[in-house]
């Protein structure tokens, strides 16, 4: 799928996880809930650090660009040291190792630890980058036609308002994670979440997902994971912008008002 499918589907998916979390007895402070849908929203984008082209690869300017070539060169890497016999050598490692649940479980743990290692600066930089990037994918018209810098500093903005509001009591810094010094704990959800949903939105397309990679299947540890044949389109496909967007956002619509208790 391209970004702006990937990122609605992340923001809907943590709207759903809300819901899900209303339903069991823990539900969300509001703050959490938008936090974390703008969060995954931005993270659905990340699997595609491997590729040049992609929206997360041009968002932070040099930065950005010079790491997806380090990624999608230390994918190649490894996609070339765990391939099964049936699968041929690679020159270019895209769709596959940050298309794994093995690379979103390492990325939402990651940002965990970050977080609670490196206090409300390393909070800070966690949600600026996930806002410039929510930006870049729920609002790409917009962000097309902007500079970076105006994108960034919106980011930036929206970033240090959520990390205030958060940071009250009773609105979420604790959520989930309430132990002393556990405090933030909860942001590696969304990263993950976005993540895997980002590799199950591709396992629609044509080319499907190693999403179970190392896991053999038919010989192949990177085994492309997806719908029947038949089913599948190509990323762009009208069925993308006709039928999937707006079901996500209907979904996400109604996740939001249920995990916010407005059903009663």
């Amino acid at each position: 799928m391209m970004g702006p499918a990937h990122s609605l589907s992340g923001a809907a998916a943590w709207l759903g996880a809300g819901a899900a979390a209303h339903a069991v007895g823990r539900p969300m402070p509001w703050p959490v809930l938008v936090a974390g849908m703008l969060i995954c929203a931005g993270a659905a984008l990340a699997p595609d650090l491997d590729q040049k082209s992609a929206t997360i690869s041009r968002a932070f300017g040099p930065f950005s660009r010079g790491l997806a070539i380090l990624i999608d060169q230390v994918a190649t890497v490894v996609f070339n040291a765990t391939r099964g016999k049936g699968e041929r050598r690679r020159s270019g490692g895209h769709r596959t190792l940050t298309h794994t649940w093995v690379w979103a479980a390492l990325l939402g743990t990651g940002f965990s630890a970050i977080a609670a290692i490196g206090g409300r600066w390393a909070v800070l930089a966690i949600l600026f980058v996930h806002m410039v990037l929510a930006v870049e994918g729920l609002l790409w018209r917009a962000a097309r036609v902007s500079s970076d810098i105006l994108v960034w500093l919106l980011g930036a903005a929206v970033a240090w308002i959520l990390a205030n509001v958060l940071d009250k009591p009773g609105n979420g810094s604790d959520w989930l994670f309430s132990g002393a010094g556990q405090e933030y704990w909860w942001l590696g959800l969304p990263i993950v979440l976005g993540a895997v949903v980002h590799t199950v939105g591709d396992a629609l397309t044509i080319s499907g997902c190693p999403v179970l990679w190392p896991l053999s299947i038919r010989g192949r540890r990177w085994y492309p994971v997806g719908t029947p044949r038949f089913m599948r389109f190509r990323a762009g496909h009208w069925v993308e912008n006709k039928v999937l967007m707006p079901a996500f956002g209907v979904a996400g619509a109604g996740g939001a008002v249920y995990a916010l208790g407005l059903l009663g």
